[in-house]
């Protein structure tokens, strides 16, 4: 780590957050890139894979850091638009310490670097904040330093023989002189062109 510093996740957070507050009640069902979620379930999801990453961050391992994100459909309860930006706000607190990028932690069962869960939840972050953005019709900027360090690893992931070609799916091909943003979204398994259908 000492040729790693640390990345403060606090900028991505409060995009996604703003984000969350652009969602409406009436979007909750619509599809999202993700072909299993439907919006409310994207939602819960962050809201897991957040509190899964603060408890990482912490090296605080239990239930949260235990289960796998497939072990159960995700989807939100009463409060989650007070719930998800406090425990993204938690989230990049934790891994504020630069302790949480040190030594080793564990995060969906799996143990991990904590550089590597810290990058992780980056990639999680900046991925799934297009995910809501672009089911939702809201303009998305994520923040520069999340956004390179996400594309970067996927990147190193996908030319990863051991990873299948992608962490979220088959890489889709970009061109080489497209926007950041569309070529970690091409990494990552996804359509930078994918746009929302109602309902769907």
């Amino acid at each position: 780590m000492t040729d790693q510093p640390t990345l403060d996740l606090g900028p991505q957070t409060r995009v996604i957050a703003r984000l969350v507050e652009g969602v409406t009640d009436d979007q909750l069902p619509d599809g999202t890139p993700c072909p299993e979620y439907a919006v409310r379930n994207l939602l819960g999801h962050l809201i897991g894979l957040a509190v899964a990453f603060r408890d990482a961050g912490r090296k605080k391992l239990g239930p949260t850091t235990d289960t796998s994100p497939e072990a159960a459909l995700p989807d939100i309860g009463p409060g989650w638009r007070e719930e998800l930006p406090m425990v993204l706000a938690e989230l990049a607190e934790a891994w504020r310490d630069p302790a949480a990028w040190t030594g080793m932690t564990r995060a969906g069962g799996v143990d991990l670097p904590g550089e590597a869960a810290g990058l992780i939840a980056t990639d999680e972050l900046v991925i799934h904040g297009w995910d809501l953005a672009r089911t939702t019709g809201q303009t998305y900027e994520p923040d520069p330093a999340a956004l390179q360090a996400c594309h970067d690893f996927l990147a190193a992931a996908a030319d990863d023989p051991d990873r299948g070609g992608g962490i979220f799916g088959p890489v889709v091909p970009v061109l080489s002189d497209a926007p950041l943003l569309d070529r970690a979204i091409g990494l990552s398994g996804r359509d930078p062109g994918w746009q929302p259908r109602r309902g769907g």
